[in-house]
């Protein structure tokens, strides 16, 4: 057992989520004890990503890690956002958790609104791979080079085309991104599920069931097996 810090990491099924893991798993004087996921309680996935709970749990198993999940309506106001993240720290208080980390890269406008969502709760925040937008070639060259493997769940059709989701993170999905998207999708130009990394005893195992176009996204549809699919995200 470690004596450290107990963290609970914020994780939303992707990239960023595995590294930060992966960095936390690194340092000495840490502990992480659960993973915490947001769910669109309707859609039964985790939102924006649109991967299902199935995949979440698998996840978690190889990650030899329990999941807390936090069921959120849809749509979902702020008020219920932090009512419900309320609850959720109230445990991660009672089960002695000193620290929350996420996985956020450079956005100062969402590190600003965390730190203010946990002041006063005893709980402190971790950016434990925060870096500036001119890093984060290399942060998501660092991801690859250490064996992750990732899908591309969600893409902003604003940004970027369709064709995109459903693709490999990979060297050759980056040296096709146009130049003004962020190589990690920072700003939300996409989203990923990770299913393979040194933080996983084995490969998650998920299938593709085609894509889905939807208020300005597609959504690669992911399942666990075969009737695991949905329409909705």
């Amino acid at each position: 057992m470690n004596s450290g810090r107990r963290v609970l990491l914020s994780w939303s099924s992707g990239k960023d989520s595995a590294w930060t893991l992966h960095r936390l798993r690194n340092a000495s004087d840490v502990e992480v004890v659960a993973l915490l996921t947001t769910f669109n309680e309707d859609a039964d996935r985790v939102a924006m990503h649109a991967v299902p709970r199935s995949l979440l749990e698998a996840q978690a198993a190889a990650a030899g890690l329990p999941l807390w999940p936090v069921d959120l309506p849809w749509p979902c106001s702020n008020q219920d956002y932090e009512e419900r993240m309320a609850a959720a720290l109230e445990r991660a208080r009672l089960e002695s958790i000193t620290h929350i980390a996420f996985g956020d890269v450079f956005l100062e406008d969402v590190r600003a609104y965390r730190e203010r969502l946990l002041a006063g709760t005893g709980i402190d925040p971790l950016f434990p791979i925060w870096a500036s937008p001119e890093e984060t070639a290399d942060l998501a060259r660092d991801i690859l080079s250490e064996g992750f493997r990732a899908v591309l769940t969600c893409v902003d059709l604003e940004r970027l085309p369709g064709s995109y989701s459903g693709r490999d993170f990979d060297l050759q999905l980056l040296e096709e991104l146009p130049a003004e998207i962020d190589p990690c999708g920072e700003r939300g130009e996409f989203h990923t599920f990770c299913f393979d990394g040194p933080i996983f005893s084995e490969p998650i195992s998920f299938h593709l069931h085609g894509t889905l176009s939807r208020d300005g996204y597609c959504y690669a549809n992911l399942g666990r097996g075969d009737d695991d699919g949905a329409e909705n995200e």
